[in-house]
């Protein structure tokens, strides 16, 4: 028998199906969508007979009840289905349909399978943590990167094939200052030893050495100029300025688990910038003001008087000039059906405008448009509620966090157990204090800022990543005590429909993952994946600690130990979506 992965939508359709066969008149506008209920009255709730039998002066109770009575009897195998207060449709998954569905869904290749229906054969492009090349990686460039990394999980979780595009920042007038400053006073061991060091050192040099109206600040754009040109000796040391920096990005990536398929920086676009101002002063779109050359969106009420700058008056390209290239290189080389561009709040503005002047290029055009997302995020403040920064003022470097958050997360691992090999303790270290990270920003709404406290995120309690990493080490525990793998089909063979309490509500909230990653994924926000399974962490400790998982009654230890292997996949397969690594030990 066919198990649908989201419940809902199929009792979304049986409902809509039984509103036509009750002969209710427009039996779309009846439900608006079947939704989770609160547990205390069932596991979905279809709440849309209020509104319509209003709406036609209908007894609500009596619209319900005959809606009811046209249900496919074969549902009542599945729920129980009763109607309360004024017309509210309850229905209640029976134990025999929660064990059907954790049969069903019992490997993470099902779980994907069940989730790739909604965005089966769609391509999506995701453009996050974009460093600018020659400047060490800070506190700041941490949300981007892990939140756009889980989105990518999440994307292909739902069946996009995704494209990760790391839109480097590797032009601009920085490069004629680095040039000039490295052409003075390189130190070749220094460059060697810690290239993003020497190369960031270099830049202040130049730029303190060029202040604005001086000769210096001449010959420094000169050295732009001819790079621009092509001057084989400043390409080459752009060039180089370039792979020394992905190196030093990439062990930053390698340590949050990160990969990327494409770096497409601004300079790739230096070439296809033509087209673009070509293309939108054909469809009218676009028009000279003062020497330059905007886009005006004067039905928007924002950006009526204010242009979208895409070419500055002395002929030079700009953000907007290279953004346009960029959305355009990534809808036709890609054939994106979605794209997603991940920064913070700050750049909303900008995006806001683009991607409405994108709208109206494309459609003038007859182009394809995909879907256009920009995701923001809040600033991440210490606790005082300021930038995060170091104790001298600087901003703190991402890598240096990231060794701070392993040294503390080894501190309390060897606390806690000081027999482990130190080996061990290392690498548990590694999973939780990089995790712990991670989990702090994704367990945050993106949209607000979030305090950076390392007792709260390294904590073992609260929704931190090591409470849910220690759920899952526990729940492997129990397997290692029990001599069976999770998952073992075996020791699940005999496993009864749920019975207890703690039993049923653990399986009532496993049922309910597909809707977790449907929020999460169609919203773009990780942290319903991160509640989803804090929330499902403490519903497996009530679990564990009102029934004893290895009893000698075969059956009962078989469908606990089926609820504990499906805690466990569905713990570890989430944590994954979200970029986390997990452990069996702890």
């Amino acid at each position: 028998m066919h198990v649908s992965f989201n419940l809902g939508d199929d009792l979304d359709a049986a409902v809509r199906s039984a509103a036509g066969l009750a002969g209710l008149a427009d039996p779309a506008a009846l439900i608006p969508e079947i939704r989770t209920a609160d547990p205390r009255h069932g596991d979905f709730q279809a709440n849309g007979v209020l509104g319509y039998a209003k709406a036609r002066r209908l007894n609500p109770r009596a619209v319900a009840e005959q809606l009811v009575a046209a249900l496919d009897p074969a549902l009542a195998a599945q729920y129980e289905v009763g109607v309360a207060g004024p017309g509210f449709i309850n229905f209640r998954l029976r134990p025999a349909a929660l064990l059907g569905w954790l049969r069903a869904f019992d490997s993470a290749e099902h779980l994907r399978a069940g989730a790739a229906t909604a965005h089966a054969g769609q391509t999506w492009v995701v453009d996050y943590s974009s460093p600018n090349t020659a400047k060490q990686m800070h506190v700041g460039h941490l949300r981007s990167a892990v939140i756009g990394e889980a989105i990518c999980r999440l994307l292909e979780f739902m069946g996009a094939r995704v494209v990760r595009d790391n839109h480097l920042g590797d032009w601009g007038t920085q490069f004629g200052k680095l040039i000039y400053g490295y052409k003075r006073w390189l130190n070749p061991a220094a460059l060697q030893a810690d290239p993003i060091e020497e190369l960031e050192r270099l830049y202040k040099l130049g730029h303190e050495a060029t202040p604005d109206g001086s000769p210096e600040l001449d010959e420094a754009r000169q050295e732009l100029v001819k790079l621009q040109n092509g001057d084989p000796e400043n390409v080459a040391l752009w060039q180089t300025f370039s792979s020394v920096s992905q190196a030093a990005f990439q062990q930053i990536y390698d340590r949050l688990g990160i990969r990327f398929d494409h770096h497409l920086g601004e300079s790739f676009y230096n070439d296809k910038v033509d087209r673009v101002y070509r293309e939108l002063e054909e469809t009218g779109l676009a028009q000279v003001s003062e020497g330059a050359l905007v886009v005006f969106h004067p039905e928007h009420p924002r950006f009526k008087s204010q242009p979208f700058l895409i070419r500055k008056a002395d002929g030079a390209s700009n953000y907007a000039s290279t953004d346009l290239a960029t959305a355009l290189y990534r809808a036709q080389h890609f054939k994106a059906d979605g794209i997603v561009v991940v920064t913070d709040f700050r750049q909303a503005d900008h995006f806001e405008q683009l991607f409405l002047t994108v709208r109206k290029w494309f459609a003038a055009k007859g182009y394809p448009v995909p879907e256009l997302h920009h995701v923001t995020f809040g600033a991440v403040t210490g606790e005082d509620g300021k930038a995060l920064k170091t104790r001298s003022g600087d901003v703190i470097r991402l890598k240096a966090l990231l060794d701070e958050a392993e040294e503390r997360a080894f501190a309390i691992v060897s606390e806690k157990n000081p027999d482990l090999p130190e080996a061990e303790r290392r690498a548990i270290a590694r999973a939780v204090g990089v995790g712990a990270v991670q989990y702090a920003d994704l367990s945050q709404n993106r949209s607000s800022n979030y305090v950076f406290s390392w007792d709260k995120m390294l904590a073992l309690d609260g929704n931190t990543a090591p409470y849910l990493l220690y759920a899952v080490a526990r729940i492997h525990s129990i397997f290692r005590r029990g001599g069976v793998a999770p998952g073992d089909p075996g020791s699940e063979a005999e496993a009864t429909p749920p019975e207890t309490a703690a039993e049923l509500s653990l399986a009532r909230k496993l049922v309910k993952f597909p809707d977790a990653i449907r929020l999460a994924g169609e919203t773009l926000r990780p942290h319903y994946l991160g509640l989803y399974l804090f929330e499902l962490a403490g519903e497996y400790s009530a679990f564990n600690n009102a029934d004893k998982v290895l009893v000698d009654d075969p059956p009962v230890r078989a469908r606990r130990l089926l609820l504990c292997a499906r805690t466990l996949l569905l713990l570890e397969t989430g944590l994954g979506l979200l970029g986390l690594r997990t452990l069996k030990r702890m």
